[in-house]
């Protein structure tokens, strides 16, 4: 394993682990660090299956090719990346494929509040804000600001075909810099109603089929939506595992073995979806703290941060999880053990001492610490 963080749970979970340098949402990845940390965890390997590549390669695909002359890929290629991740190829495709996308501009525009600026190759929602009148910023772009619910059709692709896994509702968790940032996702039991009308669902996927197909898009897959009653729009593919795997990893052969007989161009037979609904919530910090105090951490608790660990303000401090027999217990569940998270930092906190660094201003378009890995 490879990235940024070394949470508790990956560390337990690899059997080898190597820090890469650097902060997510950056835009721009240590390519040296990179190369050089697959390449080791390979040779102690013994030699490798292929490399998952999960969030913050999305606008790097040059750096997904020279993983890829290096490593097999299981999943995107570069070429892949490139023609789904570049802003105007994406709506170009879209157009020729006959698919609503919401228009795209690089500026000049004149509608204020009409558009969003958002980075490309972004992930997470942190990068997007509403446009002010003007120009899109080097590697930026304008996007027509669309109503509607957020949804995202969750799939397997072989480059052929596609498999529909879940359709997730997505919601946010703004910030006063960070108005769109991603909060969390939530899937349905098998049994209950759909949240979309079906002629919606299945024009989703078949816009998804559509793209697989001309860009030979291969693995665990998400096509991210809005949706407003009779009318929908795609906004982006993911291309590669997100943050939904918590929520969708629920049947009884594991998600990374289908994404991986995915990616090799076989799909596999998908088992029936789980009786509950399921959902996973990013907990925010509130203040910046400068080292984690150590934790009894909840079994539901996700990316768990290492004792002494920095996590700046309105950073993702953990994810929690919850099931439950329908949507409406799921979202409570996750408040609930949200607030069971907050309180348990803050009784620990007390009784060890750790103090709080004052709180770091934070500029538009700059993050601070750890980042959300949608």
């Amino acid at each position: 394993m490879l990235d940024l963080f070394g949470d508790e749970d990956t560390l337990a979970l690899a059997e080898n682990y190597r820090p890469l340098p650097g902060r997510f949402g950056a835009g721009a990845r240590d390519r040296g660090g990179v190369l050089a940390g697959l390449d080791a965890l390979s040779e102690e390997a013994g030699g490798t299956l292929g490399v998952v590549l999960g969030s913050g390669f999305e606008g790097a695909p040059d750096l997904i090719a020279e993983i890829a002359a290096r490593h097999r890929l299981l999943g995107a290629g570069p070429e892949t990346v490139a023609a789904l991740k570049d802003p105007f190829r994406f709506a170009a495709l879209c157009e020729r494929l006959a698919i609503p996308h919401p228009p795209i501009a690089a500026g000049p525009v004149t509608e204020r509040g009409a558009w969003l600026l958002k980075q490309a190759g972004g992930c997470g929602g942190s990068h997007i804000r509403v446009s002010a009148a003007g120009t899109a910023p080097p590697d930026h772009y304008l996007q027509a600001r669309m109503p509607g619910r957020a949804f995202a059709l969750n799939f397997l692709s072989d480059g052929r075909r596609i498999e529909p896994l879940a359709l997730t509702e997505q919601w946010q968790a703004p910030s006063p810099l960070r108005p769109f940032r991603y909060a969390g996702a939530l899937a349905r039991g098998r049994d209950a109603a759909a949240p979309i009308p079906a002629r919606i669902a299945g024009e989703i996927a078949g816009a998804a089929h559509r793209l697989a197909r001309a860009t030979g898009l291969t693995g665990l897959a998400s096509a991210d939506c809005l949706v407003d009653g009779e009318r929908w729009w795609l906004l982006e593919i993911n291309p590669r595992p997100g943050a939904t795997l918590d929520v969708l990893d629920r049947r009884p052969t594991p998600l990374l073995i289908l994404h991986i007989e995915a990616a090799l161009g076989r799909m596999p037979s998908i088992e029936a979806a789980p009786v509950d609904a399921t959902g996973a919530e990013i907990c925010y910090a509130a203040r910046t703290c400068a080292a984690v105090p150590p934790l009894d951490w909840p079994d539901h608790v996700r990316d768990r941060p290492r004792a002494g660990s920095h996590v700046a303000r309105d950073a993702p401090f953990c994810t929690v999880t919850a099931s439950g027999p329908d949507a409406a217990a799921v979202k409570e569940e996750l408040r609930t053990r949200a607030e069971e998270v907050r309180a348990l930092l803050e009784e620990t906190e007390n009784s060890h001492e750790f103090q709080h660094e004052r709180a770091e201003p934070q500029r538009p378009g700059r993050a601070a610490g750890r980042e959300p890995r949608r």
